[in-house]
């Protein structure tokens, strides 16, 4: 694992942060904040936490427990922001959050630990357990987009029926090392 773990969850991120990046220029404010019922969340709603459980998160990371005191958790899941220049404005911060944290760490920090909530995980653990946990929003985010935009969706991936000449094209190419990321 030495010297690739890192570069490869920077890019994992990356990846998903282009995602919803992708999403939101298909949508337009009021779908941003649209939500099935009352129960649900719309997709400001999950950018808030989100980027609430970011700032938490990286603030610091190594030094101080990741669910910060000044986190109002609980009004994360208030929609909030009245614009969708806000919500992409404090998307941004989040990110940023994030990539300062770990893009300056080293190899040998991985096995340090840290907390998030008294519970020691690895630098790894920690980061593996947010990159899980941003994964699944930002899924939810790009369905919820899909749902909306209905047959004007842009897919982020291989579109529907697409499948066969996007493989044809990857074998054509020589068999080397990269990450999938860098074709797209």
């Amino acid at each position: 694992m030495t010297n690739s773990y890192l570069p490869s969850v920077i890019k994992q991120f990356t990846y998903y942060k282009s995602l919803g990046d992708k999403t939101f220029e298909q949508l337009n404010n009021e779908q941003i904040h649209w939500q099935y019922n009352i129960e649900s969340n719309s997709i400001a709603i999950i950018v808030k936490h989100l980027v609430g459980n970011m700032l938490s998160r990286w603030t610091n990371f190594l030094t101080e427990d990741g669910e910060k005191t000044w986190r109002k958790r609980d009004e994360e899941f208030e929609d909030t922001y009245t614009s969708k220049e806000q919500l992409l404005k404090a998307w941004e911060q989040g990110w940023d959050c994030l990539f300062n944290a770990i893009k300056p760490l080293k190899e040998e920090q991985l096995e340090q630990i840290i907390y998030i909530r008294n519970q020691g995980h690895t630098v790894t653990e920690a980061i593996n357990r947010q990159l899980a946990h941003y994964a699944y929003h930002v899924g939810q985010i790009a369905f919820l987009g899909k749902m909306m935009t209905n047959i004007n969706w842009k897919s982020l991936s291989i579109p529907k029926g697409k499948s066969t000449s996007y493989n044809q094209e990857k074998f054509a190419k020589d068999k080397d090392r990269r990450h999938f990321t860098e074709d797209l």
